[in-house]
């Protein structure tokens, strides 16, 4: 129900917000997202799910390779399997109690899929088709390359995101779309009570107060001048969390995807090399065989990525200026590439101007996925560092997806694990509303200072009128994070980077938005989305700086080795705003599993 609520005078301009009361709010209407939801929906919780594009248009839907899970369809395989391998990938920074949660849901969250309408690709025998992929593995790491990814073609993203939207439909969930989130409503007592949001069609500003707000909002790829991500991947909710005075965890580690499209950043699936695609430089060597002699071009991403920026550095790269590698599928058989890899066909046609079936595709690593955002339990409830407690729950909030940090991905997350992540623990989030909240429950008064702060920051950034576009502190952001917290760190560069991502924060004050108006004003909304990602990118390169040791994604040449000793923690960053300051700490990694029928597995060499 919603209904007029107050009007704000914000430096002598009205600001009338429109009230709306829920159970559930979800930010975000990618595949996390939508499955809790759905989740809160059949629980019969009275939910809306905000999102500032079309669900459909959401970036799950760019997902090519599958979803990771046992159900041993192409040969034997086994959940505690999938966990070794899982915790082995997040270079033991991952929590193995989430590890223990994901994996051992993984089945039923696919068959679950299966049931509402995922169209999965099929053997022979009509079961669900499994591909091979990165640093899955059998017999714990022992036995050849697992067959656990789930595939509907190369385009599960897209088949899973338009089925679930399917299902919310289905269920009565109310959306608001093309609304953009701007901030929580956090109470005195550090309860979120919901989130104002702005309607870009009709430029009204909306209160949603509810018991609970699920952040569902992406990663922050865009921070990065070459990245896989959608435009809108501007983690918008991870900025929220800050500006709330809660912690980032472990931001440091961000996963460069080896088989970006050279110029681009579109991404080449690492479906493609678990059907048999293989990298060369320009001696034509399949060089992943010296880096990587067991698993090959099927190592882990941030080993594949390492390996061809090495062989690049030793200069052995492809094209005019020697600075890519090429991804060869032109040996496969055309019909198995129709049927396998359509969608890679077709964007390497569009972007690369490559035919596959005759000529290899360019490619370069690329910034793909944020294994650090917001710290949750296996819930999906937002946890903080509090009175000598690691692990406290933030009352009203959770994260899930991309925005949060389980932690199962830990320092490098495994290909075709981020989509059974999304349905894994939308799940669990929808499951633990039914369990806490009272459907219809009534909302306590709200402190209206908690609406001016919000629109206080909008009113900021529409009337500002520095000298430069928001294009312009954007490229100058990008640029600093693509040279100086890259595939490989040194001291050196990140104190350099340190330097430099600061100025650029001092100097985004300057920013100059035309557009006054608030309907469909992208001026506006580009430079909220800056400001969202200027916290984020500060916090990353802050956070690479301070970890002196090389784990997963996190490559430091000078610090080679990983070391447990002193690393084996989570990082945590607060932001002050105001004073343009970043705060660091840390938790301890969660080195106990959920329940008895799985060992906790003891670090050891990550090799492949």
């Amino acid at each position: 129900m919603a209904s007029q609520s107050n009007t704000y005078s914000i430096n002598g301009r009205a600001y009338p917000v429109i009230d709306h009361t829920f159970d559930v709010v979800v930010v975000g209407a990618g595949g996390a997202g939508l499955r809790a939801t759905v989740g809160c929906s059949q629980a019969g919780l009275n939910t809306a799910c905000i999102s500032k594009v079309f669900p459909t248009r959401s970036h799950t839907v760019a997902a090519q390779g599958g979803v990771a899970a046992s159900l041993g369809n192409m040969g034997p395989d086994s959940w505690q399997w999938h966990m070794f391998d899982t915790v082995k990938g997040s270079d033991w920074l991952g929590d193995q109690d989430s590890i223990e949660y994901l994996v051992r849901h993984a089945p039923a969250a696919v068959y679950e899929l299966e049931h509402w309408g995922v169209p999965f690709s099929r053997t022979e025998d009509g079961r669900i088709y499994q591909r091979p992929f990165g640093g899955m593995t059998t017999e714990f790491g022992k036995g050849p390359p697992a067959q656990r990814t789930c595939a509907a073609a190369d385009r599960t993203g897209h088949a899973m995101l338009h089925t679930l939207y399917g299902q919310a439909l289905k269920h009565d969930t109310q959306f608001f779309i093309e609304y953009f989130a701007i901030d929580l409503l956090m109470d005195d007592d550090g309860h979120c009570r919901g989130v104002i949001a702005l309607e870009l069609a009709t430029g009204e500003l909306h209160r949603f107060r509810s018991h609970m707000t699920i952040l569902a909002t992406g990663g922050y790829g865009r921070a990065y001048f070459s990245c896989t991500s959608a435009h809108t991947c501007t983690g918008d909710g991870n900025a929220m969390v800050l500006r709330a005075g809660l912690p980032l965890q472990d931001m440091e580690f961000v996963q460069f995807h080896p088989t970006g499209i050279y110029g681009s950043g579109c991404l080449i699936t690492e479906g493609a090399r678990g059907e048999g695609a293989y990298l060369t430089n320009s001696e034509g060597e399949r060089f992943m065989e010296r880096y990587a002699p067991s698993a090959k071009d099927l190592a882990s991403r941030d080993v594949v990525s390492r390996s061809m920026t090495m062989e690049i550095r030793a200069g052995r790269g492809v094209g005019k200026k020697k600075d890519h590698i090429f991804l060869h599928i032109d040996h496969l058989d055309p019909a198995i590439i129709h049927e396998r890899l359509p969608g890679i066909s077709e964007s390497a046609k569009i972007f690369a101007g490559v035919d596959v079936t005759k000529e290899p595709i360019p490619v370069l690593p690329t910034v793909h996925y944020n294994m650090g955002g917001i710290p949750t339990n296996y819930h999906g409830e937002v946890v903080t560092k509090k009175d000598g407690n690691p692990d406290a729950v933030v009352p009203g909030l959770m994260a899930i997806g991309e925005a949060s940090c389980v932690s199962v991905h830990g320092a490098n997350r495994l290909g075709s694990n981020s989509l059974i992540d999304l349905v894994v623990f939308g799940r669990a989030a929808g499951l633990r509303c039914a369990e806490i909240l009272k459907p219809n429950a009534p909302h306590p008064k709200l402190d209206t200072k908690m609406d001016e702060l919000a629109l206080s920051r909008l009113d900021r950034f529409r009337y500002a009128s520095g000298a430069h576009p928001t294009s312009h502190h954007r490229k100058e952001m990008q640029h600093v994070m693509q040279n100086n917290c890259a595939v490989f760190r040194t001291g050196e560069v990140l104190e350099e980077g340190k330097k430099l991502i600061h100025d650029v924060w001092k100097n985004s004050a300057d920013i100059k938005v035309s557009d006054h108006s608030l309907i469909w004003n992208t001026d506006l909304m580009e430079a909220m989305e800056l400001d969202n990602l200027m916290s984020q990118a500060v916090v990353t390169m802050e956070c690479a700086a301070a970890r002196t040791e090389s784990r997963g994604a996190h490559a430091r040449e000078d610090f080679a080795e990983r070391d447990d000793m002193n690393w084996m923690k989570h990082s945590l960053a607060w932001v002050d705003g105001e004073k343009q300051t970043v705060k660091l700490d840390d938790r301890p990694v969660h080195n106990y599993t959920m329940t008895d029928e799985v060992e906790y597995v003891e670090p050891r060499a990550r090799v492949y």
